[in-house]
């Protein structure tokens, strides 16, 4: 027992022995660092591959490589092969930024020399501009010390294809400009730091798409019409194949007006919908919507769009409507309708022909249908055959007068039942909002009462003919635009054999 201690005592010895030898020896004689030669990176997988001289001192158990920043190195691997001079680093981090490194040489146990010179890869990166139809790529410098670079070479690959130097750069020049581009085509791109010694250097590989937004190839102007707030209300469909949806919305009015935009709207779900609350509707505005590229360029332009301006005259017997035509759907105005409003909401009162831009309405077709203050009218116009399947409807401004309130009350009828002016009533170009009328003889005696404005009389007294004569009549109604109206008069009842 007291033998085994001595002998692990003696190792204990020479093992501190030994340690405190290679401290002291480390401290006064350290190895020297190894020469990091290149630094480069495999465009195709990210990866660094490193080269570097040995460290002359002997006894070099490893290699330690260091990524190196601010001054400070992290150990990234060790190569427990001294006789071994270069190194592949699968960490891909370089085809995100430039990464510089240092090498260490290392003796047993813990003896490491200082730091090596510092290399970094080259980092590049393409950027495209399509609006000056350009490609600038750009990198870091290679700082190569012991060596000089000597020029830059910009390698290019087309589609997949090989690479093929594109252009050269001096030692200080670390950007290159591409000036022309082919559309949808993979352009790749690597650098190559050249050095003085024949050796060189590569960067990771960018690639770029040399792709521009797909204009519309289409814009369609599905119309221009007066919403419910007496506003134009435009809208547009787009191409739904479009990349592009920054919209440029200009007006022109009348004839010879000036177009300038009026917004920059832009498309929601392949629309694009605007109401103009500038815009007078009492003229004819014209609207077109170009597409905007990257660029701010217009690429495509819609067909135009014209609201529609309805004007009135009336007479005593005609009311007659115009209209400019709408102008100018990409398919064809199937046919203008007119609407009418007497009182009780608009219904359609005719159909009218696609050439046609007036309408000519007897007062008699709506005299006894009139009940409001106003008589209201609007035309709309529809679309067919539009190339994209949109049926467009454009509906005008809208434009009111007042009835004409005209009483005509005969002063003759001829009550003998031969089916001609056997009747009696006052006639009305309107429907009263009130009515009462009374019938009598001389004596006073009423013959006829009633509030109904249709009723008429037919020359009786609960059935009783009357005698051939003069009679008195007294009216008293209301019109629709509110007028209070009072009238007497005489009817003469003539009895024809």
């Amino acid at each position: 027992m007291k033998n085994r201690f001595i002998i692990v005592i003696i190792i204990l010895l020479i093992c501190w022995s030994k340690d405190a030898f290679s401290q002291v020896n480390c401290v006064t004689d350290p190895p020297l660092p190894p020469v990091l030669t290149s630094i480069s990176v495999q465009p195709e997988t990210g990866k660094t591959v490193f080269t570097w001289t040995l460290s002359p001192t002997s006894d070099i158990a490893a290699y330690i490589l260091y990524s190196y920043k601010n001054g400070d190195g992290t150990a990234i691997d060790t190569i427990w092969d001294p006789s071994v001079s270069s190194y592949v680093l699968t960490s891909t981090s370089t085809k995100y930024f430039s990464v510089s490194y240092v090498i260490a040489a290392m003796r047993l146990p813990r003896c490491t020399s200082i730091f090596s010179n510092v290399l970094n890869t080259v980092f590049e990166e393409a950027s495209i501009d399509t609006c000056l139809q350009k490609i600038v790529v750009k990198w870091n410098n290679y700082a190569s010390v012991p060596v000089k670079v000597a020029d830059y070479s910009v390698l290019m690959s087309l589609g997949g294809g090989s690479y093929i130097e594109t252009g050269k750069t001096d030692a200080q020049t670390t950007s290159f400009t591409v000036n022309d581009f082919t559309l949808n085509t993979d352009y790749c791109f690597v650098i190559r730091a050249n050095l003085e010694n024949g050796a060189f250097s590569t960067s990771n590989k960018s690639c770029i798409l040399t792709k521009m937004q797909r204009p519309p190839m289409w814009i369609n102007a599905d119309q221009s019409t007066i919403n419910s707030d007496g506003k134009v209300a435009v809208s547009f469909t787009i191409d739904p194949l479009s990349e592009i949806v920054h919209f440029s919305l200009e007006r022109k009015t009348g004839l010879t007006g000036v177009a300038q935009e009026i917004s920059k709207p832009v498309s929601v779900n392949g629309s694009v919908d605007y109401i103009d609350n500038q815009a007078k509707t009492d003229i004819v505005n014209y609207y077109r919507l170009s597409a905007i590229n990257s660029c701010n360029l217009p690429v495509t332009v819609s067909n135009v769009a014209s609201n529609i301006v309805l004007s009135l005259q009336s007479t005593d017997n005609n009311v007659i409507l115009s209209w400019n035509q709408y102008k100018e759907w990409l398919g064809i105005v199937s046919a203008y309708k007119i609407h009418v409003n007497t009182g009780n909401g608009f219904e359609e009162k005719a159909v009218v022909s696609a050439a046609d831009s007036v309408f000519i309405l007897d007062y008699q077709q709506l005299m006894y249908q009139v009940s409001g203050a106003k008589v209201c009218f609007y035309v709309s116009a529809s679309e067919a055959s539009n190339p994209y399947g949109i049926q467009g409807e454009s509906i005008s401004s809208e434009i009111c007068s007042s009835p004409v309130e005209i009483i005509t009350v005969p002063n003759v009828f001829t009550p003998n039942n031969d089916l001609e002016n056997d009747l009696f009533k006052p006639v009305l170009t309107f429907t009263p909002v009130d009515y009462h009328i009374i019938i009598s003889d001389r004596q006073g005696n009423v013959l006829f009462e009633s509030r109904d404005y249709l009723e008429e009389w037919d020359g009786s007294k609960n059935g009783s003919p009357q005698p051939q004569g003069v009679y008195l009549w007294f009216l008293k109604l209301t019109t629709p635009s509110g007028k209070s109206i009072s009238r007497t008069g005489t009817i003469t009842i003539i009895n024809k054999k």
